[in-house]
């Protein structure tokens, strides 16, 4: 988990200030909260406890009344001290911290009378590694619904920055495991390039496999396959669209592709109008020295870092131009309307995709 800067955390006390997470298991796993290492404060002793949820503002404990915490709390007139504990990376020490607050209040809980629900108010802003564990989950839910159709091409580059394994993978089809490479992934959806019949594999349910490093994380991602495209010089492949069963994309999941597009854009953000323009202004000098004319647009997604072609003046080379444009500049027609479908060079030629492969399916 990389470090965010005090902008970043304010903007997420801000914006979820008010907001419950309710610590499930999954919860539990994805912000790596020590549930053993949690406790209650009060009046000089320690009391476990079992965090229900919580916000910027307060939370919610389950705790035994047996203990004897109730008369704790009449001593110190329900003034508490709440200690989170997190483990943030594999072989780091785990961080723990403690948030002052006042009780509110109990009410039972479940079924038995010696176990009720305690709620707490903070009385100061928790420190700000609780604000930015919390944040990037719920940041990660947000955005896997405004930029579920974001898709991240699986390069060399990012996979560095999303510490993925490799391209390689299973995906499991009627529980049939088989290897496949990875396209590209997003919030709602993947593209796999697979040996397959396409008629035979549309509309069927699939669960694809992707394993992430720092920390180790394999993640089992249930979908359905909607399209099917023909991977060109190939006749045995084939390019499989699958769409995730929103419901059930792991939150894990979720905040790996968040974090990748956060940066993303801030990597693009760093190109100022006014650079922009500089460039734009020094390829345009050099157009005066070539003779060769560029007739090809770039695409959309370049123009944010680099003027586009036609900002380069007519009679300019396209060796003396940025190197996008040059690179846009030799893409012949034919290929860039075939840009989105998988292409040969998009399956290594040293990986063997056989049908199945000895690889059972998690239960």
């Amino acid at each position: 988990m990389g470090m965010l800067t005090s902008q970043k955390i304010n903007e997420y006390y801000a914006r979820f200030e008010k907001i419950d997470v309710t610590f499930s298991k999954e919860i539990i796993q994805v912000t790596g909260l020590v549930t053993a290492q949690v406790y209650l404060k009060c009046v000089g002793d320690f009391w476990p406890c079992v965090i229900f949820s919580s916000s910027f503002q307060g939370a919610k404990l389950v705790v035994n009344t047996k203990s004897g915490i109730l008369h704790n709390l009449e001593k110190s007139n329900n003034v508490v001290s709440l200690r989170y504990c997190f483990q943030l990376t594999e072989r780091g020490n785990p961080v723990s911290f403690f948030v002052n607050a006042r009780s509110m209040g109990y009410t039972p809980y479940g079924n038995s009378p010696d176990v009720v629900l305690f709620s707490l108010q903070f009385t100061q802003r928790p420190p700000d590694v609780l604000i930015e564990i919390m944040g990037r989950v719920l940041d990660a839910n947000m955005n896997s619904s405004k930029r579920q159709e974001e898709r991240v091409p699986i390069t060399p580059e990012s996979m560095r920055k999303l510490n993925m394994t490799s391209k390689e993978s299973a995906v499991y089809i009627q529980s049939v495991p088989r290897r496949c490479i990875l396209r590209d992934i997003s919030f709602s959806g993947a593209k796999i390039i697979m040996m397959g019949v396409a008629k035979i594999l549309m509309d069927k349910e699939a669960l694809i496999k992707m394993d992430f490093d720092d920390p180790r994380q394999s993640f089992l991602v249930k979908g359905n396959i909607i399209r099917s495209e023909a991977v060109e010089g190939r006749k045995e492949l084939v390019a499989l669209a699958l769409h995730f069963d929103e419901s059930l994309v792991p939150m894990g999941y979720k905040v790996r592709i968040n974090e990748y597009l956060s940066q993303f854009r801030v990597e693009n953000r760093m190109v100022s109008p006014v650079e922009k323009k500089a460039l734009a202004a020094k390829a345009a000098s050099a157009a005066g020295a070539g003779g060769a004319t560029v007739k090809k647009a770039a695409p959309a997604a370049a123009v944010d870092a680099w003027p586009s072609v036609d900002e380069v003046a007519p009679s300019a080379s396209a060796s003396d131009a940025l190197p996008e444009v040059a690179a846009f500049a030799e893409v012949p027609a034919a290929a860039a309307a075939t840009a989105d479908s998988p292409a040969l060079d998009d399956v290594p030629l040293d990986m063997s995709l056989d049908d199945s492969f000895d690889l059972k399916l998690p239960t």
